[in-house]
């Protein structure tokens, strides 16, 4: 990439982004357009390239992210202070049969990592056992059982964890129901060599209501404990948990193609560089994947508003064209059935880093997914089984929306921030800095620095790299940061009543 002061993003983008900060008074040549800076343009924010008159779209990404609310002349800041969403409740589409979508995926790519093939074909990319509470209440005594259990066949398996979470009771109806979706999600990702599920045995996902939607299981792959049957829990998990891990233990590493791989695809803290080097470049990679047989999973539904165009181009089918419908509709109508507007994503942190409505970081979120053919939606629980790119619902929430793709399915996630988060699944998750200033300054958060595109390095060197280092993660040579300080948690979607 060029070493400028401002990224014009596509030829007709009436705003582009300023790649550090540049004072007032600078003169600019930006594309064909020479321009004299009217204010202090802030590092990731947007100057204006043209004169706009109250109610006129600016244009980024190629598309509007809002309208001018007064006038705004060339040189000008473009921000909250002067644009404004476009966005609005429900709306229809029409459906164009998209020309070959699979035109740039053939032939099949070739590329290998070392993972667990497991017995129903999908591919670990770490053997774990995994304790899984039907319930908060038993929250601890799923640590206990992991604490002992990690001592216990340390240098057997490449872990023991118990996936907290605080749902399982007084919950009702389809509130309920997502939570046991979710957790029988959990239970069957290939990450997980063999599952321990913990019970308290009085709530309301007790065994007798939860083995009916988790349906039929691998005795010695998936045991259950009822705590409140046993005089001593501790002692009857740990010989439940014996056994599971000589199950385990019998998974070994081996050549494996990366179309077994299947990333997820998250953003969390983003700056307005996200949408451009980190997310992008998490793209290619989603890209690279499909073409070797594998799927992307994108999620965080209320970051596709105003986007949501662009990925119905993509879709394979009608059938796959109406679900993605559906899907924003839908999620469009969670928010009012609570009466709340469907335009507030950007959080305080992304509009100070130069992300100024919805569609601003939405036509940024979506980069995540590249160009990928999208082949089918999910709801909650939901397994990605087909090439390419699914949409998941959830919302953006970073918690959330990881435990949706873990709960899918998901072996590996990519998970792009621009101001710096911390934060990890219970599967291996990459954090990529959309900046080198982040990428410095937090060493222990960030495994790949996608700022070095912004820095002059070519996409495709990156990409290179990048996908490497993935493959590097996924056969176990690599360990995240994330894995490294335990970062790795869940979090159960509740949306219902509390009892």
């Amino acid at each position: 990439m060029e070493n400028k002061k401002f990224l014009l993003i596509q030829p007709n983008d009436t705003v582009a982004v300023a790649l550090s900060a540049v004072p007032s008074g600078t003169e600019c040549e930006i594309g064909d357009t020479h321009i004299v800076l009217k204010d202090d343009i802030p590092a990731a924010h947007k100057v204006a390239l043209k004169d706009f008159a109250p109610g006129e779209d600016v244009i980024k990404y190629g598309l509007s992210i809002g309208h001018a609310t007064k006038k705004i002349h060339a040189g000008e800041h473009v921000h909250i202070h002067n644009v404004l969403t476009n966005l609005e409740g429900l709306l229809e589409y029409s459906y164009e049969p998209a020309k070959n979508v699979w035109a740039d995926f053939l032939p099949k790519e070739k590329a290998w990592f070392d993972g667990y093939l497991r017995e129903d074909g999908q591919a670990g990319t770490r053997n774990e056992l995994w304790i899984i509470p039907t319930v908060g209440c038993v929250n601890r005594t799923a640590q206990i059982l992991a604490e002992q259990g990690a001592k216990r066949y340390a240098g057997r398996l490449d872990g023991v964890r118990a996936l907290t979470h605080n749902a399982g009771c007084s919950q009702l109806g389809d509130d309920m129901l997502t939570t046991q979706k979710l957790l029988k999600g959990l239970i069957n990702n290939p990450n997980a060599g063999a599952v321990l599920v913990v019970s308290l045995g009085c709530e309301n996902n007790c065994l007798e209501y939860f083995k009916p939607v988790l349906g039929e299981v691998d005795p010695r792959r998936v045991k259950f404990l009822v705590t409140q049957e046993h005089t001593d829990e501790y002692a009857e998990g740990l010989r439940l948990l014996d056994e599971l891990a000589g199950y385990a233990a019998g998974f070994k590493r081996q050549r494996l193609s990366a179309g077994l791989l299947q990333i997820g695809l998250k953003c969390g803290s983003s700056d307005a560089f996200s949408g451009v080097s980190a997310n992008p470049l998490c793209g290619r990679i989603t890209d690279r994947v499909v073409k070797c047989g594998g799927k992307g999973i994108l999620t965080e539904v209320s970051e596709m508003f105003g986007a949501e165009t662009r990925l119905m181009e993509r879709a394979v089918s009608r059938e796959v064209f109406d679900g993605v419908v559906g899907l924003i509709n839908d999620f469009k109508a969670y928010f009012m059935r609570y009466g709340q507007p469907i335009d507030r994503n950007p959080c305080p942190g992304n509009i100070r880093s130069g992300i100024s409505t919805d569609e601003d970081k939405s036509l940024g979120n979506i980069q995540k997914g590249g160009h990928a053919p999208v082949v089918d939606v999910l709801y909650y629980g939901d397994q990605a089984k087909k090439q390419g790119l699914s949409l998941l619902i959830g919302s953006g929430n970073d918690a959330v929306s990881v435990t949706n793709m873990t709960a899918s399915g998901a072996n590996l996630i990519l998970f792009t921030t621009g101001n710096g988060n911390p934060f990890g699944a219970f599967v291996p998750t990459v954090k990529i800095s959309s900046n080198t200033a982040l990428s410095e300054r937090k060493p222990d958060w960030i495994d790949f620095n996608a700022g070095c595109v912004l820095d002059g390095e070519s996409f495709e060197s990156a990409a290179e790299r990048m996908f490497q280092y993935i493959l590097d993660v996924a056969s176990g040579r690599e360990q995240t940061k994330s894995e490294k300080f335990g970062y790795q948690e869940i979090s159960i979607f509740r949306d219902g009543v509390i009892l």
